[in-house]
C-alpha cells in the first residue's frame, strides 16, 4: 500500500503509469476496483480509482464537496434526481452529503477530489 505523498513543497503525478499499476493490483484483478490515495492533508483528499468496465460503487456520500473527473474510459454516476454521464475529459461537481454511485460503463480511470469542512 502506498501512503499518500505530502504536498507541502509541491509533488507532480503521472495518471498513465499510476492507472497501469491500479489495474494490476490484486484488488482489482479479483474484484474490479482498485483506488490509491495520492494527497491527504487537512483540507484536501485527491484519490485516483480504476472501475472495471460493468462495476458499480453502490451509493454513498461525502460531508463536503467534491468532483469526480474522468481520466480514461467512461462512468455514469446515478444521483437522486437523474443519471450523470462523464465520459473521458469531463468533471463533475458535487455538493456536500449529494448521494449517489459510480458505474463503470467501459474499464475507467478517474479523479476524485474532496474538499474541506468549512466548520472547524
Amino acid at each position: 500500500m502506498n501512503m499518500p505523498t505530502p504536498a507541502d513543497h509541491g509533488v507532480t503525478f503521472e495518471f498513465t503509469t499510476i492507472a497501469r499499476e491500479l489495474r494490476a493490483e490484486p484488488a482489482y484483478l479479483r474484484d474490479g476496483q482498485a483506488g490509491r490515495t495520492l494527497i491527504r492533508s487537512s483540507d484536501l483528499r485527491i484519490v485516483i480509482v480504476a472501475l472495471k468496465a460493468g462495476k458499480t460503487i453502490s451509493e454513498h456520500h461525502t460531508n463536503v464537496s467534491a468532483s469526480v473527473q474522468t481520466l480514461a474510459g467512461h462512468i455514469r454516476l446515478q444521483l437522486p434526481d437523474r443519471g450523470e454521464d462523464v465520459p473521458v475529459g469531463t468533471l463533475l461537481v458535487l455538493g456536500a452529503a449529494l448521494s449517489h454511485d459510480v458505474y463503470a460503463e467501459t474499464d475507467s480511470v478517474f479523479l476524485l477530489t474532496l474538499g474541506w469542512s468549512a466548520s472547524p
